[in-house]
């Protein structure tokens, strides 16, 4: 495995450490808040008596160990991409080794793209429901806040949400420290209920949760949709990988953020166990809070602030893993171009995507006036998290066999127990669509329909493109001849997507123009199946003929092209002297015609149409200098 692009100027591992709480940890650290008490209120709670507690304890425990720490920091960690994780990474994987042509390729593609579809849905939520929650201990305090929940949180998201344009560099210094001051609160929270009733901690022996489907009937199968809220944020671990590393993730987690998680888990149920015994109907209190009620009233108001700050930091992460996300769609050819700005000169990875941005903050907004509790919206949350996770294990499947060669006696149990376990899950949580989780699931199909149309979409031009066009090296043959052209002086640069057939844009200068320039220049721009592709190798240049030229830029998945960087790459590596500022560049703006005779149905070929028009304009997108494009339009119908 090459990590050569992650450890260049890599900070100490205690940095990183510290990087990785504030990042990577955000939105699984933060569930404390509400998932306990999802699993005793609601439809779908069990009754909050001491053995149900154990028994709710000991399955939280266990699916902390066996999905996150067992699953994701064991063996999914392994699948990197030159150090690079997440799902669409481990698709790249999984497919690598399997022919082009098979539907074995294609199911597995349209399974990962499903999958980063549904990771959309769970960007949505998670702010609303992180800082919905957090500003509900509010209510602990005093009711006379209650009025003012739901407008405080849609303040605190715009806020959010409005500063994303400055990025996260510097904001992002406090993210760690404050995170270990919250991991620190939760635990010493914990601690101080668990010294209360000790035999809270023998949660571990899995009778307890065996005993609990035992005697519990449908309600405690029905609790595991709260339960599964303690690990959503898991598939973070995996996708923020890259930045920071597997160790600093590992020490994170086994040194900080499961103690911590756990004990704060821990001291919830001793709490309920003790406060149980003089009111049986201690949950069905309105407004009640286990995590809040941990702490003294004195403290309640600092750990509200805590919980707050918290809460923006696990939505800071995820709304900057959407911004990955939307990249990584865009260099693969599922989403359209759109406008990406870097906000820092010296970290990768940091952009902002505003077209993002703004849907996500209105989203949020939307589901928080609609729901108006961390409650109701814990009813949508899950369900989309659960499937990711099932996309993830059957795509570790696929790597592990082809592209590590492991046997399927090693492969199987592994991908077995983690399918049923998450299986059960979603069961659970698939109880939960009528009360609200339909919108997730709307959301991911929406965005399914979205990314496998533009994907398709694209492939239906390039195939009606390339009919009307020839090989570049029969163009240039029979180019030597031809006393039809004029030849003017200047370089033109021809962008195509193909990168062997002659750009529909000379094929259009030449047959209206009736000119060609002295040295003509082919250049295509290829995502390769890998996150990033170093500089000396992203350049290749290939002579064709005497003025002619083929440069081709590869760039990883997480890399934006940048063309002007490339042909001073060009001039470095090759001493192929082409300044970007003194040539002329020629694009093909196609029209999209939808068609009832071939293609797609018609109202996905009339949705492409829209989505071509709403891209950025390629010139925008791969930084071409202003003033040295000409556009060439052309209709193309699909």
């Amino acid at each position: 495995m090459n990590h050569n692009h992650a450890a260049e100027h890599r900070p100490p591992t205690s940095a990183l450490v510290i990087g990785a709480l504030g990042v990577v940890f955000g939105d699984i650290g933060t569930s404390p808040i509400y998932s306990l008490k999802e699993c005793f209120t609601g439809h779908h709670g069990v009754p909050s008596s001491p053995e149900n507690v154990l028994g709710v304890m000991s399955l939280i425990f266990w699916t902390l160990m066996l999905i996150v720490t067992v699953k994701y920091l064991v063996f999914v960690m392994k699948a990197d991409r030159n150090g690079e994780g997440g799902i669409l990474a481990l698709l790249s994987l999984a497919v690598e080794k399997i022919g082009i042509d098979t539907k074995a390729r294609a199911i597995l593609l349209l399974t990962g793209v499903a999958g980063a579809a549904l990771l959309f849905g769970d960007g949505i939520i998670t702010p609303a429901i992180s800082v919905l929650s957090a500003v509900e201990g509010l209510n602990v305090i005093t009711p006379v806040f209650k009025p003012y929940i739901v407008p405080l949180t849609m303040a605190i998201l715009i806020g959010l949400f409005s500063v994303q344009r400055a990025g996260s560099e510097k904001v992002g210094r406090w993210f760690g420290p404050i995170t270990v001051v919250w991991f620190v609160a939760i635990a010493v929270g914990g601690i101080r209920w668990i010294l209360k009733d000790p035999a809270v901690l023998t949660c571990i022996n899995p009778r307890y949760a065996i005993e609990l489907f035992t005697h519990g009937g449908t309600k405690a199968f029905f609790v595991l949709g709260g339960v599964f809220l303690v690990v959503t944020g898991g598939e973070a671990l995996y996708a923020d990988m890259g930045h920071f590393g597997v160790n600093p993730i590992r020490i994170g987690w086994f040194g900080l953020v499961f103690p911590s998680l756990f004990l704060n888990y821990l001291g919830q149920g001793a709490l309920l166990r003790v406060m149980g015994r003089d009111n049986p109907d201690l949950m069905r209190t309105e407004d009640f809070s286990p995590f809040f009620s941990l702490f003294p009233s004195w403290a309640l108001i600092p750990m509200v602030i805590l919980a707050a700050a918290a809460t923006v930091i696990a939505s800071q992460a995820l709304i900057t893993g959407t911004y990955s996300l939307t990249l990584q769609a865009i260099q693969l050819g599922y989403l359209p171009r759109l406008g990406i700005r870097h906000t820092s000169a010296h970290t990768r990875g940091q952009i902002y995507i505003p077209t993002i941005n703004w849907m996500l903050m209105i989203a949020c907004l939307v589901l928080v006036q609609a729901f108006g509790s961390s409650t109701a919206l814990a009813a949508a949350y899950g369900i989309a998290v659960t499937l990711t996770m099932m996309v993830t294990t059957v795509l570790f499947f696929f790597a592990a066999r082809y592209q590590w060669g492991w046997d399927l006696n090693q492969a199987l149990p592994i991908v077995v127990i983690a399918f049923t376990i998450e299986g059960a899950f979603f069961a659970a949580n698939a109880l939960k669509i009528m009360d609200g989780g339909w919108l997730p699931l709307a959301v991911g199909a929406v965005l399914f329909t979205l990314m496998t149309t533009w994907c398709t979409g694209r492939n239906l031009v390039r195939k009606s493109l390339d009919r009307g066009t020839f090989d570049q090296d029969e163009l240039i043959e029979s180019l030597k001849n031809s006393d039809r052209l004029i030849r003017v002086q200047g370089t033109a640069v021809f962008m195509s997507a193909n990168s062997h057939r002659a750009p529909n844009a000379l094929m259009h200068n030449m047959k209206h123009n009736k000119v060609l320039h002295e040295r003509v220049i082919f250049m295509t721009i290829v995502t390769d199946d890998h996150p990033f592709v170093s500089p000396s190798k992203q350049v290749e240049l290939v002579e064709l003929a005497p003025g002619f030229w083929r440069l081709s830029g590869h760039y990883g998945f997480l890399q934006e092209p940048n063309v002007p960087q490339l042909m001073r790459r060009a001039k470095h590596y090759y001493d192929f002297d082409c300044n970007p500022e003194q040539v002329t560049f020629f694009l093909g703006r196609e029209t999209i015609v939808p068609s009832k005779e071939r293609g797609m149905a018609l109202w996905r070929e009339t949705l492409f149409a829209f989505l071509s028009r709403v891209a950025e304009p390629p010139g925008t997108y791969f930084r071409l200098p202003e003033g040295r494009v000409v556009e060439l339009g052309m209709r193309v119908a699909i």
